[in-house]
């Protein structure tokens, strides 16, 4: 719950946008990161891989503070291409239906409880047929302090969406530890919003109103405002940035690995990042019952995903109707065939 975007700005942004003038300052701090991570889960495989795109997973986990057993409660890819010199994110639904090792098909979301990191890269490896390279997992404080330590963030709030994001910010308010954090502070109005760190927190966290894929449209349009209101920071306000972001970040690369990322980004010469969520028809949900709600997919789909990922295609609706259309007329069999619970839907609408 803490997540994703917090993440993006610890790669894409503390890290990425240094100057060489901090480079020493920089790789101090990122070694203190490195000790959280697992180096060792990152199994080989002959996935969809391409060594001038780098596949990085940013993991957002729901536990409240004191809990220790958690869902991911975001997942994103974050692809660093060098080929076409572009910025990816993919948002992963996590009710998308998938089959998890030893567990059997479950919601994308309960892999990471099960198995921590390592089961999920796993499961999101075997199902997507891609390889991830890279892993990086933060904590809710950071994306808090990391909005603070900007100053804020402007987000343009729907009046559907206050009442949401009030109902948490009591809560989101209290996991602020800062001494100066001032007097609590509710939305009273819509459009654009100056957002402090708990407010932006409960911003990314709605979900009553329109499902998780809409949450997951929220967490992208925070990163964005994130990484524009880092490009117009100072240089001398990073290392500030640093301090804020690594107490919370597990993650398996290296100071010198990240450091190379950075220069990579850099070299791409923008940070307009490219978007995309997946499963590709999140309409399709359906409700199992003992599952719960889901989004099933079928593999075709996954072509449309590479294509984004190693190809740089945007999604052509009018050639995933015709995909679509195809998979329904060819008859073939579904991915899920062998699960029950599924199969019993499809045969009697339960």
């Amino acid at each position: 719950m803490s997540w994703l975007k917090k993440f993006v700005i610890i790669l894409a942004i503390l890290v990425v946008m240094i100057p060489v003038a901090f480079a020493g300052i920089i790789y101090s701090k990122l070694k203190t990161m490195q000790v959280n991570g697992d180096f060792s889960i990152l199994a080989n495989n002959d996935y969809k891989y391409d060594n001038s795109i780098t596949n990085i997973l940013l993991i957002g986990s729901d536990a409240r503070p004191g809990e220790t057993v958690s869902r991911s409660d975001s997942m994103m890819i974050l692809t660093v291409d060098g080929k076409h010199k572009s910025l990816k994110l993919t948002s992963l639904g996590r009710d998308t239906y998938v089959s998890i090792p030893n567990h059997g098909y479950e919601k994308l979301t309960h892999a990471y409880a099960y198995g921590e990191e390592k089961l999920l890269i796993e499961t999101i490896e075997n199902n997507f047929k891609l390889d991830i390279q890279n892993y990086a997992k933060v904590d809710f404080y950071t994306f808090i302090d990391i909005v603070d330590t900007l100053g804020g963030v402007e987000i343009d709030i729907q009046q559907s969406e206050i009442d949401e994001m009030n109902k948490f910010i009591k809560e989101a308010y209290s996991w602020d530890k800062k001494k100066n954090k001032g007097k609590i502070e509710y939305i009273t109005e819509s459009g654009k919003q100056h957002l402090k760190g708990y407010q932006a927190l409960t911003y990314a966290r709605i979900r009553k109103n329109d499902g998780t894929m809409q949450r997951d449209n929220r967490q992208r349009v925070l990163i964005e405002a994130i990484l524009k209101k880092v490009e117009s920071t100072s240089f001398t306000k990073y290392p500030e940035l640093l301090d804020a972001v690594m107490p919370y970040v597990k993650t398996n690369m290296s100071p010198s690995d990240i450091m190379l990322l950075g220069k990579e980004v850099l070299s791409i010469g923008n940070f307009h990042i490219n978007t995309m969520q997946f499963p590709l028809h999140p309409e399709n949900e359906i409700r199992l019952p003992e599952s719960g709600y889901v989004i099933p997919f079928e593999q075709y789909e996954v072509e449309f995903l590479h294509d984004f990922i190693f190809n740089n295609k945007k999604l052509d609706k009018q050639k995933l109707l015709d995909a679509d259309k195809n998979w329904e007329a060819s008859g073939k069999e579904s991915q899920y065939a062998e699960d029950s619970e599924y199969t019993r839907y499809k045969s009697y609408g339960y």
